[in-house]
């Protein structure tokens, strides 16, 4: 039997050396043969799959994990590709933009500055005063560009400010430049084709528009105005404009002060204005042959030139009725960049409050008729804020009757209060049937 056992499982093996009896746990392992040594260093050619290995040692499988090169193509990053290219088109047109809006915001500081300070003590946000010696020895392009930020504040890509004071007859002078998106095309298509459908939003131009604030002393207005203490010019207030026809609705619908004139062409103008005005008498004072030469030369970059002392929102209160003696000009820019054709009529519109000063005192039946609309605005008004306070004090009236009813039936029994209840419906009741009969 031993010999047949021995032939079927390969024959007697040399049996493994006795295991002391105080060494029973590691019975498991007393056939285990020895680990061969495995070489710890791999060599360059086994990451390729190249190079010969020792004997008795499987070569590892070649891999692509370390070739970047030959793991990934650019075919592979198409899509990121496309979005990193877009955003350099869109940075690109962002940049362009906004340094041609600068260009353009320079240039007219640069072709009105002299003008400014000829009328002006202080120009800009930084102030001027008489030249010194470090502005005399100062030249260079940090000059420049140190005026430019004095002269000039850039609210945004598109919008850029300017401000002057220190005038005869004016309180201070601010200019507003407004430029198209040039930064975003995508707005500028919207803008454009919203103004073929929609008659309220206009194409989009670049304009300059200047508010001039008169100087104004103490003093009080006559009219209906009289008893209140109120603050005035030393010409007479009247509302009048140049405005041209392509913005003349819009220019209505927009501003209260120009509402209440009445529009009429003038022969010295040319056809593509109109005049708004309060009096024939205030048209012919104000449109002298020099203002007529400088509107023709501005030609239809002109929108308007107003003189007014009335407020451009609707007075909702008597506060808002005190007259502010203003003036507003608005001028499209010349796309050539040539300022030659419009300095003129913006030289005439910063001189303007001389000439008002001078002799804008009319006559008291033209001071008349132009309070007329003033008084009837300040009765309105009046009138609203009578009755407001009157539907107040009603208010009042009945809050206390309430209060005072509560603590009548807080201080009542539970049959006492039906009875008062009672009493109070049938007194309804009356006036409601008297309310009915006198309206029949």
């Amino acid at each position: 039997m031993a010999a047949l056992f021995n032939n079927l499982f390969g024959g007697a093996k040399p049996s493994a050396s006795p295991i002391p009896a105080g060494d029973s746990d590691f019975a498991d392992f007393a056939g285990a043969p020895d680990p061969s040594p495995t070489p710890s260093i791999s060599t360059a050619a086994s990451f390729t799959g190249a190079g010969a290995y020792p004997t008795g040692i499987s070569a590892i499988p070649y891999t692509k994990w370390y070739n970047v090169h030959e793991r990934h193509s650019l075919s592979d990053f198409k899509n990121e590709g496309v979005i990193l290219g877009l955003l350099l088109v869109i940075i690109a047109i962002h940049l362009y933009g906004t340094s041609t809006n600068r260009k353009k915001a320079k240039a007219w500081v640069a072709a009105h500055e002299s003008t400014l300070k000829n009328e002006f003590a202080l120009v800009g946000f930084g102030g001027r005063g008489l030249p010194g010696a470090d502005e005399v020895e100062s030249e260079g392009m940090t000059k420049a560009l140190a005026k430019d930020e004095v002269l000039l504040k850039e609210k945004s890509p598109q919008e850029f400010s300017t401000y002057a004071t220190g005038r005869q007859n004016v309180a201070f002078l601010d200019v507003n430049l407004t430029l198209i998106k040039r930064y975003s095309p995508l707005s500028l298509i919207f803008e454009y084709g919203a103004s073929l459908f929609f008659d309220t939003m206009p194409a989009p131009t670049e304009n300059v528009e200047a508010i001039l604030e008169a100087l104004t002393v103490p003093g009080q207005l006559p009219g209906a105005h009289e008893l209140r203490k109120d603050n005035k010019s030393s010409y007479d207030g009247f509302v009048w404009a140049i405005v041209n026809k392509d913005t003349m609705k819009q220019l209505r619908d927009e501003r209260y002060d120009v509402s209440i004139t009445s529009t009429k062409d003038h022969a010295k103008l040319p056809n593509w204005c109109t005049i708004m005005s309060e009096s024939s008498e205030i048209t012919e004072f104000l449109l002298t042959p020099e203002l007529i030469k400088a509107v023709e030369s501005a030609g239809e970059l002109l929108n308007h030139i107003i003189i007014t002392d009335q407020p451009i929102d609707q007075p909702q209160n008597l506060d808002e009725t005190i007259p502010k003696k203003r003036l507003y000009l608005s001028m499209r820019l010349p796309s050539s960049g040539d300022y030659s054709s419009v300095m003129p009529l913006f030289q005439y519109f910063l001189r303007l409050t001389d000439t008002l000063v001078q002799g804008a005192h009319f006559r008291a039946e033209v001071l008349r008729k132009v309070r007329l609309t003033r008084d009837d605005a300040v009765k309105r008004l009046q009138k609203a804020d009578e009755e407001e306070k009157a539907e107040e004090r009603q208010l009042e009236r009945e809050k206390l009757k309430k209060q005072k009813r509560d603590l009548e039936l807080k201080g009542l029994d539970a049959k006492a209060q039906k009875k008062y209840l009672e009493k109070e419906k049938e007194r309804e009741m009356k006036k409601m049937q008297k309310k009915q009969t006198q309206r029949g």
